[in-house]
C-alpha cells in the first residue's frame, strides 16, 4: 500500500508541469521582527523556487518551551489579490475572529504563511497573464503554487522552534484546496484541515460550477488520472478534517457524498476510521463559530 501511494504521489506531482528541482537550496532573509498582538512575527523573504522571491510570515507564541508543532497556513483567493498572506494577521470576510495567526499561536503552534503567485507582495501581473505565460513555458500555475507551498513545508520543518514530527496544514477556499493537495503530496504533514473547498471535480462539472474557480485551479489531464477522492486517499491514514457548507456552490452535496464514502472506506481499511472527519453545515462559503471550534479541537487532538 505504501509503495502504491508513493507511486500515486509521483504521478500526481508529474501532472503539475515543469517545476524547479525539489532539492534546490532554500534561503531566507528576515526583513523585520516584531511583537504582533499576542505573538512574535517575522517578516521574511524566501527563495523557494529560484524564479521570484516569496514574501512570508512566520509567527510563534510569545512563550514556549522546547520544540512546538508547526502549521502551514494557506491563504484564500476570493478575488482579493492584495490580501494574500495578510489573511493570517487580519482575517478576511468569511472567517471568524480572531484571525488564525492569533488563534493558532495562542494554542501553541508556530505558523508559516506565504504569498502565493499573484497575491500579496507578489501581485502586479494578473492571474490570467501569469497562467498564459507559464502555459507557454510548459508550466502550470497551480503546479507552481503547489511547489512553493511544498518548499514552504521544507522551510517550516527547518525552523529551530518547530517539531518536524508535528506538522499540519490548513486553509479556507483556495487555501483549503491547497491544504489537501499538500497533505496528499507531503507525508510529513500529519494533520490536514480544509474549510469550504473539498470539491468533487465531476460534481462541479455536473453542476456547471467550473467558473466558480479561477483559472489557477485547472491542471491539464488531471481527470484522466485522479478524482478528488483519489487525491485525498493519499492523505490516509493521517488525520484529516473537512468542513463544508451544504449551500456552498463550490462543494456540491453529491460530490461530498462520493468523497465521504470513499474516504470512510479507505480510512476503515487502514484501521484509522476516526482520523477522517467530514462535517457539513446548512451554510454557504464561510466559516461559522461552530466550525472554528471544530478546527481548534481537531488540531488539539491530533497535533498538540
Amino acid at each position: 500500500m505504501a509503495d502504491s501511494a508513493e507511486k500515486q504521489r509521483e504521478k500526481l506531482y508529474s501532472l503539475l508541469g515543469d517545476l524547479p528541482a525539489r532539492d534546490r537550496k532554500i534561503t531566507a532573509r528576515v526583513v523585520e521582527k516584531k511583537k504582533f498582538d499576542s505573538y512574535y512575527l517575522e517578516k521574511l523573504v524566501l527563495d523557494l523556487n529560484g524564479l521570484e522571491p516569496v514574501p512570508a510570515y512566520f509567527a510563534r507564541p510569545e512563550h514556549f518551551a522546547g520544540k512546538i508543532p508547526g502549521l502551514l497556513y494557506n491563504h484564500a483567493h476570493g478575488g482579493n489579490y492584495e490580501l494574500g498572506k495578510d489573511e493570517l494577521l487580519f482575517g478576511r470576510k468569511g472567517l471568524q475572529s480572531p484571525p488564525y495567526g492569533q488563534a493558532l499561536t495562542e494554542a501553541g503552534y508556530a505558523v508559516l504563511c506565504i504569498d502565493s503567485w499573484c497575491f500579496g507582495e507578489r501581485r502586479g501581473r494578473s492571474e490570467s497573464e501569469t497562467f498564459k505565460e507559464m502555459l507557454w513555458k510548459g508550466q502550470v500555475l497551480w503546479g507552481m503554487m503547489v511547489y512553493d507551498h511544498l518548499r514552504a513545508v521544507d522551510y517550516l520543518v527547518s525552523r529551530p522552534e518547530v517539531d518536524g514530527q508535528r506538522i499540519a496544514t490548513m486553509g479556507i477556499s483556495m487555501g483549503s484546496t491547497m491544504a489537501w493537495w499538500i497533505a496528499a503530496l507531503e507525508p510529513r504533514v500529519k494533520v490536514c484541515v480544509d474549510l469550504c473547498c473539498l470539491t468533487d471535480f465531476q460534481a462541479l462539472i455536473e453542476k456547471r460550477g467550473l467558473d466558480g474557480h479561477g483559472i489557477y485551479y485547472y491542471v491539464p489531464s488531471l481527470l484522466k488520472h485522479f478524482t478528488t477522492a483519489q487525491i485525498n486517499r493519499l492523505i490516509a491514514p493521517r488525520a484529516h478534517l473537512s468542513l463544508a457548507g451544504e449551500y456552498d456552490f463550490l462543494t456540491p452535496p453529491d460530490g461530498l457524498d462520493r468523497i465521504n464514502w470513499e474516504l470512510k472506506k479507505i480510512y476503515g481499511k487502514l484501521g484509522a476510521p476516526s482520523a477522517w472527519k467530514l462535517k457539513r453545515y446548512p451554510i454557504g462559503h464561510f466559516e461559522t463559530a461552530e466550525m472554528r471550534q471544530e478546527v481548534m479541537s481537531f488540531l488539539r487532538q491530533h497535533l498538540a
